[in-house]
C-alpha cells in the first residue's frame, strides 16, 4: 500500500504540516480564551506541564501508530493487534477518531468562516462600505453559511492535490506567513498602554487555582486540541514520514513549535484585552469574570482596532489574515483524516472522496448553524474535552499494552539506531503505558 501512498517530500514538509495541523485556532483563538477564563498564568503553566508530561507522550504514540502502520488509523491500529477482539477495538478507536476530526471541522469550518468575514471586514469600512461591513461582522445565518462555504472550499480544494502538492506545499506557504504576523502584531501591542497589565496577568500565576479541577481539565483538553490528539490526524501524517527519519526528534520539534506559538499567541491576545480596556472596553464582569467568552476575539479585538483609527483597518485585516491561515493549516489535516480512510478502504479516487467527505461535514456545519443555540457548545464539549483525551488515552493503552515492545524499539530505530541508549528510550515506554492513560483517564473523571 505505502508504495501508492503520498509521502512528504522533506523533514521540514512534514514539521511544518504537522505543526500546521497542531497550530490553528485551538492556538490563537482558544488558548487565549481559555488562559482569560482560567486564571491567566496559573493556565499557562498548568497547560505546559500538561502539555510535555502527557500531550508529548501520546502525540508520539500516534505518530509512531501511524508510520508504523504506514495506512490510515484503522489500518494502522489494525495492524498492531494480534486477536480478533484486538482488531475491533482498533476499529472503534480509529474510526472514533475519524468520527472525531470530521465533528471538530464542522465546528471549526464556522469559525473559521468568521475569521474570513472578519478579515474582509476592514476592506469594507475603509472604502466605506458601512452596510457590508456591518453585515460581515453580525452574527447571521446567511453571513454564516456563506463563509463557511468559503473555507471548506479553501480545504477542500488543497486535500484534491494531496500529500506533497496538496499539504506540504500550503503548509510551507501559510506557516511562515503565519509566524511573521503573529510576532509583527505581538511587537505592535506590546507598544500600547495596557498591555503591561496584560503580561503581568497571563505571565505571574496565582499558584493557588493551579490545581482547580476545571482549570486542569480545560488544560489538558486544550494540550489535546492543539496538538491534533485523538483525530486520527497524527497517525495519518505519520504514515506519510519517510521511515529514514528520526521520529524522536520531529515529534519533539512539532511539540515545540505548537507550545511556543500558544504561548505566542497568549503575548497577543492577553495584553490587548488589557488595552482595549484601557481605552474603555470592558472586559470582566463586576465578579471578575470574563465577559465574551469563546466569541472574546471578536467581540474585544475590534473595538480595540476601531480605536487605533486609519491604521486599525490595517492591523484588524492582518490579525484576522492571521486567524484564517491559522485555521486552513489545521482544517486541511481534519479533513485528511477521513478522506485517507475512504480512499484506502473503499479504493475510491482522492479528488472524489475529498469532495464527497467535505460536503458531507459541510452539511453538519450546516445543522450546527441552524440550531447554533443547542449544537455550537455541545459539538465543541462532545469532540475537545471528551472525545480527543478519551481516543488519545486508547492510542496510549494500545501502544503500551498491544504493540510488541521490540516492535516498537525496532520502529524507532529506523532514523535513530542509538535511540535504544537514550533517556527517551528509557522513560517513554512504561510512562506511556501506565502514567498517561492514568492521568488522563483521572482528570476525564474529574471532569464528570
Amino acid at each position: 500500500m505505502s508504495s501508492t501512498r503520498g509521502m512528504f517530500n522533506s523533514r521540514l514538509g512534514f514539521i511544518l504540516a504537522a505543526a500546521g495541523s497542531a497550530v490553528g485556532l485551538g492556538n490563537i483563538w482558544g488558548f487565549p480564551t481559555q488562559a482569560a477564563q482560567n486564571g491567566g498564568a496559573a493556565f499557562v503553566l498548568m497547560y505546559l506541564i500538561l502539555a510535555f508530561c502527557l500531550a508529548y507522550p501520546a502525540f508520539m504514540a500516534e505518530l509512531l501508530i501511524g508510520r508504523y502502520g504506514q495506512a490510515n488509523a484503522v489500518a494502522s491500529l489494525t495492524k498492531m493487534s494480534n486477536s480478533p477482539a484486538q482488531k475491533k477495538f482498533a476499529f472503534v478507536v480509529g474510526f472514533g477518531g475519524i468520527l472525531c476530526a470530521g465533528l471538530l471541522m464542522s465546528f471549526y469550518s464556522i469559525v473559521a468562516g468568521w475569521m474570513i468575514a472578519y478579515t474582509a471586514e476592514p476592506i469594507a469600512s475603509a472604502v466605506g462600505a458601512d452596510a457590508a461591513a456591518s453585515w460581515l461582522t453580525t452574527h447571521a445565518v446567511p453571513r454564516n453559511i456563506i463563509f463557511t462555504a468559503i473555507f471548506s472550499g479553501l480545504t477542500i480544494l488543497i486535500i484534491r492535490q494531496g500529500v506533497a502538492d496538496g499539504i506540504e506545499k500550503w503548509s510551507k506557504r501559510l506557516m511562515p506567513a503565519l509566524i511573521i504576523l503573529l510576532v509583527s502584531l505581538t511587537i505592535y501591542v506590546m507598544t500600547l498602554e495596557g498591555a503591561s497589565e496584560g503580561l503581568k496577568a497571563y505571565l505571574i500565576p496565582d499558584f493557588s487555582q493551579l490545581f482547580d479541577t476545571q482549570l486542569i481539565v480545560s488544560a489538558l483538553g486544550q494540550a489535546f486540541f492543539s496538538l491534533s490528539l485523538g483525530t486520527s490526524v497524527i497517525i495519518v501524517y505519520g504514515s506519510y514520514i519517510n521511515r529514514s527519519e528520526n521520529i524522536v526528534s520531529l515529534g519533539a520539534y512539532v511539540t515545540l513549535i505548537d507550545v511556543f506559538i500558544a504561548f505566542l499567541a497568549g503575548l497577543l491576545i492577553i495584553p490587548a484585552m488589557y488595552v482595549a480596556q484601557a481605552q474603555g472596553v470592558q472586559i470582566f464582569a463586576t465578579d471578575g469574570s470574563l465577559l465574551s467568552g469563546d466569541t472574546l476575539v471578536f467581540a474585544v479585538l475590534p473595538s480595540l482596532f476601531n480605536s487605533m483609527g486609519f491604521v486599525g483597518y490595517f492591523v484588524a485585516f492582518a490579525f484576522f489574515c492571521l486567524m484564517s491561515i491559522a485555521a486552513l493549516t489545521s482544517s486541511i489535516s481534519m479533513l485528511e483524516a477521513p478522506v485517507s480512510y475512504c480512499v484506502e478502504r473503499f479504493n475510491i479516487e482522492r479528488k472524489l472522496a475529498t469532495v464527497l467527505i467535505g460536503l458531507l461535514i459541510f452539511l453538519i456545519s450546516l445543522m450546527i448553524i441552524f440550531n447554533f443555540g443547542q449544537l455550537f457548545g455541545l459539538v465543541i464539549a462532545i469532540t475537545t474535552k471528551y472525545g480527543q483525551p478519551i481516543i488519545g488515552m486508547l492510542c496510549c493503552i494500545f501502544v503500551g499494552w498491544i504493540w510488541h515492545r521490540s516492535s516498537i524499539l525496532n520502529e524507532l530505530k529506523q532514523g535513530n539506531e542509538t535511540v535504544e541508549h537514550s533517556l527517551f528510550w528509557k522513560i517513554w515506554p512504561w510512562y506511556t503505558k501506565i502514567v498517561c492513560p492514568l492521568a488522563i483517564g483521572a482528570v476525564f473523571a474529574a471532569s464528570l
